[in-house]
């Protein structure tokens, strides 16, 4: 019994004719036709008595009628409620982002999705790139905003911004000067975590410089700490050190003449979409901007109006 047949049915019995319901309906007549007659074989009753204008109801017919309302408008229910849940973001996403950016950038966007999307479950998680590469291609993470990725088929990249990386060290480290030679940047010894190394190293390499590397620290919070100690010098995106740079907690110094920065990328596979993964990639990309906007990804603007004072 199909409900195509049931719904040609119900609107033959409303226009109590075979000739307007095809007209209304836009259906040729024998097809109408044909549908009443296979409804009327699987029942074993007739629905209809043909009349010479127009047709009426049998009593099986009447009888089928009441519930084939029911069951189009359940039909018709189900169909709105599926819909509805597509297009409605609801489930589970694991985001993930590096420990330079997951400070800033994790609290906004989970506070964000509540809001935004209460029926979504997030997972955030703090990972430096390549392993988040790893998450991403073996399917343990649904997004990730990484530091350079690699290309990959198997991965959609969309890229955030680019951020300038500068040395930060203790405020009394160092004179006036307002920036730093590649030559300096060379001899200055560093602590760096790996994969800050690693940017550094490709981008001085193009310079035909290279770097001295004091000590390796995978842990942000350990170097930010050293750092405010009083203790050696590194070179940190500026959004990592924001904050502390402008209250001059820290001091941040751009190299001359070096370009150095690293390139935020948002990476998802590429053959999964969900409405709860299209939400959350919406929220970060959106977080994303508003902390551009409001400069965490430039040096702060006292430091900017200091060397300009100097100039």
């Amino acid at each position: 019994m199909e409900l195509r047949g049931i719904r040609y049915f119900i609107h033959i019995a409303d226009e109590g004719s075979i000739t307007r319901a095809a007209d209304k309906l836009g259906v040729a007549q024998p097809a109408l036709t044909r549908h009443v007659k296979q409804l009327e074989r699987e029942l074993g009753a007739p629905l209809l008595v043909r009349l010479p204008r127009g047709v009426r109801l049998t009593g099986a017919g009447r009888d089928f009628l009441e519930h084939a309302r029911r069951a189009v408008l359940e039909v018709s229910r189900a169909r709105d409620r599926v819909r509805g849940d597509a297009r409605t973001p609801r489930g589970r996403v694991v985001m993930g982002t590096s420990p330079t950016l997951a400070p800033l950038l994790l609290p906004r966007c989970v506070a964000r999705a509540r809001q935004q999307c209460p029926e979504v479950t997030l997972k955030a998680v703090e990972e430096f790139s390549p392993l988040l590469l790893d998450a991403l291609l073996t399917g343990r993470l649904d997004l990730a905003v990484m530091t350079n990725p690699p290309r990959s088929s198997a991965l959609a990249l969309t890229p955030l911004l680019s951020e300038p990386m500068v040395v930060v060290s203790p405020p009394a480290a160092r004179g006036t000067r307002a920036a730093y030679s590649i030559a300096e940047l060379s001899r200055t010894p560093l602590i760096l975590s790996a994969g800050l190394r690693a940017v550094v190293e490709e981008q001085l390499a193009r310079l035909g410089a290279a770097l001295r590397l004091e000590a390796e620290v995978d842990s942000i919070e350990a170097i930010r700490r050293l750092l405010l100690s009083g203790t050696g010098t590194s070179v940190m995106p500026v959004s990592t050190l924001h904050a502390e740079i402008a209250a001059r907690r820290l001091a941040a110094f751009p190299v001359e003449r070096a370009n150095l920065h690293r390139i935020l990328v948002l990476a998802r596979p590429a053959e999964v979409r969900s409405a709860a993964l299209d939400e959350i990639e919406r929220i970060v990309r959106g977080e994303m901007a508003a902390m551009q906007q409001e400069g965490l990804f430039a040096l702060p603007a006292r430091r900017r109006r200091r060397r300009a004072i100097a100039a």
